[in-house]
């Protein structure tokens, strides 16, 4: 069985997965945005819901107790996904990264890795500024992406959406260790 094979059934087992719709939150980290200019939120949200999630949406300052206090509360909810967009950059406000990498259990180094190769094509050099990271907390898969639409826009069609349902049925498959303080 070649590896892309074998990829492939575990996409079409977790496309075939029984259960309620996933449950996914997206939180914007912004200091200016609000639901009228909450562009790549808006964006998420909406291809969550298209791709047969259950999905909430807030809003935080980039102050790090908001941005801990919305990702605790979320995962106490054991929801499938979360996706945060915003607060990545390298200003000292740009609080997000961190948080979500004290609350990863397992990370996913590739997900920032490869979120890069494709934001290069997109944007050149500029793309070794992007912090974006990802992987799980408990049961929860997290991701942190840069807050430009772009940014979401390239997550989601290059990343999350082809492989969201392949993500979930990875991380159920054959459970998790015991439940961590995330």
């Amino acid at each position: 069985m070649t590896a892309e094979s074998s990829a492939s059934q575990h996409r079409q087992a977790g496309q075939n997965r029984l259960g309620p719709p996933l449950t996914a939150a997206v939180l914007t980290i912004s200091d200016t945005r609000t639901e009228a200019n909450d562009h790549s939120g808006r964006y998420l949200a909406a291809q969550l819901t298209a791709a047969g999630c259950k999905v909430s949406r807030l809003i935080v300052a980039d102050d790090a107790d908001q941005i801990r206090a919305a990702l605790e509360g979320w995962l106490t909810q054991r929801l499938s996904l979360i996706v945060t967009t915003g607060g990545t950059g390298l200003t000292g406000r740009d609080v997000t990264i961190p948080i979500t990498e004290s609350l990863l259990t397992k990370p996913l180094p590739g997900f920032g890795e490869l979120f890069r190769m494709l934001s290069y094509r997109e944007v050149g050099a500029a793309a070794m500024l992007s912090r974006a990271v990802g992987g799980l907390c408990g049961q929860t898969l997290l991701f942190s992406l840069p807050g430009s639409l772009n940014a979401a826009q390239t997550a989601w069609e290059g990343l999350l959406q082809p492989e969201l349902h392949h993500l979930v049925y990875e991380v159920a498959r054959h459970g998790q260790p015991e439940e961590p303080q995330c």
